[in-house]
C-alpha cells in the first residue's frame, strides 16, 4: 500500500480512445487517481457519475479525474456513453498499475476472500502520493475528495 509522500507508480495506459496516457503527461495538474472493480456495475456507476457530476469543481481546484479498472477501452467507451460520463477511464487488463498502487488483491466479497480491485483513490501532486484511501465506499466519496482539494 502507498502512504502520503510516496512517489506515485509511472504507468502508461490506454484510455477509453485508445490514445496512450502517461502519469508524467498529467503532472501540470493535481491528479485524483481511483481505482474500481468494473464498469457498469451498481457502485462503479454511482462512483463515475458522482466524479462527472463534479468535475467542474474539480477542475477549479486544478485537478484531472482519471479512474482506472481492468475493462476494455471498448468497455470504457460503452461505460462513459451510457453514463455520461466526462473524464478519462483507463484500460489496465493486467491489472500491473492497479498493483503497483496496492489497488488489487485480496479482498473480501460476499463473506469470501478473493483477489480482484480494491476500490481505491489517490491524490498526486509533483509526483508525489499527497492522499492515499484503499477500500473506499462509493457513496459520497467525489465529493470528500473534493473536499480535501478544496481544503489544501
Amino acid at each position: 500500500m502507498l502512504k502520503i509522500g510516496d512517489i506515485a507508480p509511472e504507468f502508461c495506459l490506454k484510455n477509453q480512445d485508445d490514445i496512450e496516457i502517461y502519469l508524467k503527461d498529467l503532472e501540470s495538474k493535481t491528479v485524483v487517481l481511483y481505482f474500481y472493480p468494473r464498469d457498469n456495475t451498481p457502485g462503479c456507476t454511482l462512483e463515475g457519475r458522482d466524479f462527472s457530476a463534479l468535475l467542474g469543481e474539480f477542475e477549479e481546484c486544478g485537478a484531472v479525474v482519471v479512474g482506472v479498472s481492468p475493462d476494455s477501452t471498448k468497455s470504457h467507451r460503452n461505460f462513459i456513453e451510457k453514463q455520461q460520463l466526462q473524464h478519462i477511464l483507463l484500460s489496465d487488463p493486467d491489472k500491473k498499475v492497479a498493483s503497483s498502487y496496492g489497488a488489487y488483491g485480496k479482498k473480501m466479497m460476499y463473506g469470501k476472500e478473493v483477489f480482484g480491485i480494491i476500490r481505491s483513490t489517490f491524490i498526486i501532486k509533483d509526483k508525489k502520493i499527497q492522499h492515499a484511501f484503499y477500500n473506499v465506499k462509493t457513496k459520497g466519496h467525489a465529493q470528500s475528495i473534493l473536499d480535501i482539494l478544496k481544503n489544501q
